[in-house]
């Protein structure tokens, strides 16, 4: 085997290095550490993809490497990202009501575990999502812990947050709502482009725009709105081009 085709494994066995990272530091109580492995396991994932594309040598092999370092940085970091939320990666849960709640985001690793498996075998994915991808579920949990990590203040969205921080409750059904969505038959919108027509891709054009708008205004803060945002869009979408099948 040509040593070319190693070169876009590397990149993915660092993506797995990285998330591996992120656990050890989240376990010594490092967040911001943790979360900014998770965002260079990100770019490590990004980059096997199109070094695999340029060199011409994507191949079995890498798909499935790269299924399984993003169910480490994409699928278990998140689920401990949420442990760590939820208070319980100091000990085991002391009641019941906190044992249950635990139980969420290990599901949400199970269903990650779950879409990455299905993912290789789908070839429904080509210009659009099945289901939430496990990046953007990672990026959400990381925001999460950076925005309670971060400075505090005074804003309405903050007290939104902090209020959501606060409620274990909350936090646990946000990591049901996760796992659900990650196995979701719903389509969504992928940002890969066929052509650049407005016609073709205007729910991409809408969603990078309000992505760029909204990181300008609130930073990290705009994450958990950009993914409720692309839920949305995801589904208006469906909702018209269902409807323009029917007139057809």
């Amino acid at each position: 085997m040509k040593l070319k085709s190693h070169i876009p494994n590397l990149f993915t066995l660092s993506n797995l290095i990285c998330g591996a990272g992120a656990l050890y530091f989240l376990h010594q109580d490092l967040p911001i550490t943790a979360a900014s492995l998770v965002l260079l396991a990100a770019f490590f994932d990004f980059l096997d993809g199109m070094v695999a594309r340029i060199l011409g040598v994507s191949g079995e092999l890498g798909k499935q490497l790269d299924s399984l370092a993003d169910m480490v940085s994409f699928g278990l970091v998140p689920a401990f990202f949420a442990l760590y939320l939820l208070d319980v990666l100091d000990g085991i849960p002391g009641s019941a009501p906190a044992a249950l709640r635990a139980m969420a985001p290990l599901l949400m690793a199970a269903m990650a575990a779950y879409r990455l498996a299905m993912f290789n075998i789908d070839s429904r994915q080509s210009d659009r999502f099945i289901g939430v991808p496990t990046p953007a579920v990672a990026l959400f949990w990381l925001s999460l812990l950076l925005i309670r990590e971060g400075e505090p203040g005074s804003t309405a969205l903050q007290q939104v947050y902090d209020a959501f921080l606060a409620s274990h409750n909350a936090l646990a059904v946000a990591a049901l709502i996760c796992a659900l969505l990650m196995v979701s038959p719903m389509p969504l919108i992928s940002l890969k482009f066929k052509s650049f027509s407005w016609s073709d891709n205007v729910y991409r054009y809408l969603l990078i725009a309000a992505i760029l708008v909204l990181l300008a205004f609130f930073a990290v803060k705009a994450v958990p709105i950009v993914l409720l945002l692309y839920l949305l869009l995801s589904i208006l979408e469906n909702s018209l081009s269902k409807r323009h099948e029917i007139q057809s």
